[in-house]
């Protein structure tokens, strides 16, 4: 299994659009450890091109702080799982609270409705 992150400066980005990198973490969901971490520079930012690179990634899942309504659909209709408000931690730990079942969410930080055109959100 493999779980992206949006990353800046080394933790998860608030705002998944404004990331420097993708961290795609490839895991053992039996024996709930991270196999490998790989950091990829994601393509320009543009309305509905992140979700499916994501899931050319081989990701099943996405973990995310906050995230418009659109892209949510656009990442669940390339397959991938979308779970937000995660708080702005290493990609390993969130991983791994997350193959723990602990891992805390909140509300999704970037929460605009399903029509939300993602790349605006940058409060």
């Amino acid at each position: 299994m493999k779980i992206a992150l949006p990353v800046a400066d080394g933790k998860l980005c608030m705002h998944f659009g404004h990331c420097q990198f993708f961290a795609i973490v490839e895991v053992d969901s039996e024996k709930k450890v991270i196999l490998n971490t790989k950091m990829l520079t994601p393509p320009a930012h543009a309305p509905g091109v992140i979700p499916p690179w994501v899931a050319q990634q081989g990701a099943s899942c996405v973990i995310v702080g906050g995230i418009g309504g659109r892209a949510i659909q656009l990442f669940e209709q390339a397959g991938v799982k979308v779970i937000t408000g995660a708080p702005a931690e290493t990609p390993e730990k969130l991983v791994a609270a997350f193959l723990n079942g602990t891992l805390a969410t909140g509300d999704n930080v970037c929460d605009h409705g399903p029509d939300h055109i993602p790349e605006s959100c940058s409060h």
